[in-house]
């Protein structure tokens, strides 16, 4: 019942391996239920039109509302508001980011059973990049939805990576916990659906993006790029590292990633791609 109003086309994850998906989330109810029940006391502060708004958006009405009020609050409104009780939704980020590696793990190994271990981290590492969370946060126009500072508002905060990344992350976790795995899976199946059907896995699986763009350039009689770490956003245990990469001191590619290696490969990836087009 609880994923009724999900796509249609989309399809609950085949529990073929029970036990290891107890192994997993069994700690994860544990925390969950503490967690949910903190949220009763939290004062509604978004226009109930606007929480209809989104779930119609997400293609899925939440049982418990204070779920998605919380998977929506920035820190920085929780500081405005000190004293209110309310709670900001970093730990349902961790908690999203965990049910969207098993997911999108056990999605990717279901449709290439053959790919190599290898293969298979790097198609993960593509579809969980932040560069792809951020055009899933976009799609439904999750920054209009923010429950940020006046600060953060003036600041671009709604438009921010990181920011659109960690609610994505956070709106999966409050899912899961509203609905269970199977809610959060047939959300997911909507979600990156498209990205699984148009992948083109001879580039995600070629290897080093960076040695790749390199010896491309050096094809076209192009100096060898320049990789520079532009802002670091996020705390020290959670940085998020955006990167540009140069090519005769000029910006063809940026991207961000949890690690410098990750945003210089997706920026490599980028730059790749703006090459075919020219």
């Amino acid at each position: 019942m609880a994923a009724q109003k999900l796509c249609q086309n989309s399809r609950v994850l085949p529990v073929c391996c029970t036990g290891a998906i107890s192994v997993i989330f069994g700690s994860l109810w544990c925390y969950a239920l503490s967690m949910s029940m903190g949220d009763s006391s939290e004062e509604v502060t978004t226009p109930a039109e606007s929480v209809s708004e989104l779930e119609s958006l997400l293609g899925y009405s939440f049982k418990d509302q204070a779920l998605l009020l919380r998977a929506l609050t920035h820190r920085s409104f929780v500081n405005e508001h000190e004293g209110e009780g309310l709670q900001h939704n970093e730990p349902m980020e961790f908690l999203g980011d965990a049910v969207l590696g098993f997911l999108i793990s056990s999605r990717i190994y279901q449709r290439f059973p053959n790919l190599t271990e290898g293969e298979l981290s790097k198609i993960k590492a593509y579809l969980v990049s932040a560069t792809s969370l951020l055009r899933l946060a976009e799609k439904i126009r999750l920054g209009d939805f923010l429950r940020l500072s006046r600060g953060e508002i003036k600041t671009g905060g709604r438009n921010k990576r990181a920011i659109l990344v960690d609610a994505y992350e956070a709106i999966l976790g409050a899912i899961y916990l509203d609905g269970g795995i199977e809610a959060a899976s047939s959300f997911l199946d909507c979600q990156v659906g498209e990205f699984l059907s148009g992948l083109d896995l001879r580039q995600l699986t070629y290897g080093d993006f960076k040695s790749a763009l390199q010896e491309q350039l050096h094809n076209l009689g192009r100096p060898e790029p320049v990789y520079r770490v532009v802002n670091e956003i996020g705390p020290d245990h959670r940085k998020t590292f955006v990167v540009q990469v140069l090519v005769q001191n000029q910006v063809v590619a940026e991207a961000n990633g949890r690690t410098k290696k990750e945003a210089q490969q997706e920026a490599a990836r980028l730059a790749l791609e703006g090459l075919k087009r020219t």
